[in-house]
């Protein structure tokens, strides 16, 4: 298979985020593409249980998953106001999970302003039966297997910076307010 770099038509006019920084942010995620696809290709090339091989497998991953977390970001983030429903299945999750919404999203900030580069992720954990806010360090440490990812936050300088300079939690609150609920919706289904 190879990856194509997606268009992201919803990202025009977000709230809080220029559109120099949506220019960068994109240019990033089309270069996780391209070295997605250069990996896969020279692992074909490459003998299996070489030093070689082991390590572009290893590489494989962290540049898969930065390119899929940034197509989950990039689709989960919409111009206006949220519109979270309390009575969706994603927000009965929530208000069982952290008992309210206001939980929820205290936690899911708290969690998207630790110190460090990463992602912050809504998650429904298939074993618990319960969503979770995760800290994805990198794009492949922290991630736990048996969940479906419903809400992505990319909490990089990249993600930020250029608007906000070092007030990371400023960039939350702008983008928190735009989180797309419906699309969470369908992600756990």
């Amino acid at each position: 298979m190879t990856y194509e770099t997606k268009q992201f038509d919803n990202l025009k006019g977000l709230v809080g985020v220029s559109e120099n920084t949506i220019n960068h942010h994109l240019t990033l995620y089309a270069g996780y593409v391209t070295n997605t696809n250069k990996l896969i290709g020279l692992l074909e090339t490459l003998a299996k249980g070489t030093p070689e091989y082991n390590e572009i497998k290893r590489r494989l991953a962290w540049e898969r998953n930065g390119l899929r977390l940034h197509e989950l970001f990039f689709e989960n983030i919409r111009v206006g106001e949220s519109s979270f429903d309390i009575n969706s299945e994603v927000g009965k999750l929530i208000v069982e999970s952290f008992g309210s919404y206001e939980k929820w999203s205290e936690d899911f900030k708290a969690t998207a302003t630790m110190r460090g580069i990463g992602w912050a992720v809504l998650v429904y954990d298939e074993l618990d039966k319960k969503v979770r806010n995760l800290w994805v360090g990198e794009h492949d440490l922290g991630v736990i297997v048996d969940t479906k990812v419903l809400l992505v936050l990319d909490v990089w300088e990249h993600a930020y910076y250029l608007d906000y300079g070092p007030k990371r939690a400023d960039y939350v609150t702008a983008l928190i307010g735009q989180l797309d609920w419906n699309l969470a919706e369908n992600r756990l289904k």
